[in-house]
């Protein structure tokens, strides 16, 4: 029976876990996932722990955060001044916000801290920080 290997095209069902068993992303109630591999499109940690599995193979891989979304960059924060926002918006810590970049692409922030006059964004992946758990399934090696 033949493995993934580097450069493959697989299709993958996987749920994605916290360390403290939370889930926040999960293909099993949709199609799953198409990747090629070797491209980029994957944490390297996902990436890695499917190389040398067969299909219907079922494995709980754990990711580092080194090897998942990194540490938490304080670069990534920013302070704004609650007046630049839109009106119809109240802050709440937590709360998604998307910017308009220079070059006319959108990025997404979190507001981390609401104080008087400013909020402060976090332009970090939600998931930075974090080691993560990846319950996979290997679907097919097209």
């Amino acid at each position: 029976m033949s493995k993934v290997k580097e450069n493959d095209v697989v299709k993958v069902h996987y749920t994605g876990k916290l360390n403290d068993g939370q889930v926040f992303d999960s293909s099993l109630e949709r199609e799953p996932l198409q990747v090629e591999l070797g491209k980029g499109q994957l944490i390297p940690g996902f990436e890695k722990g499917l190389i040398d599995m067969e299909v219907n193979e079922k494995k709980t891989i754990k990711i580092e955060k080194n090897e998942a979304y990194g540490e938490v960059n304080e670069a990534l924060f920013h302070k704004v001044p609650k007046k630049d926002l839109p009106e119809d918006i109240k802050p709440e810590v937590g709360m998604g916000l998307v910017g308009n970049n220079a070059d006319g692409s959108q990025q997404q922030f979190r507001i981390a801290k609401v104080e008087a006059e400013d909020i402060i964004i976090d332009a970090n992946h939600p998931l930075a920080g974090q080691d993560l758990v990846f319950d996979l399934e290997l679907v097919d090696i097209l």
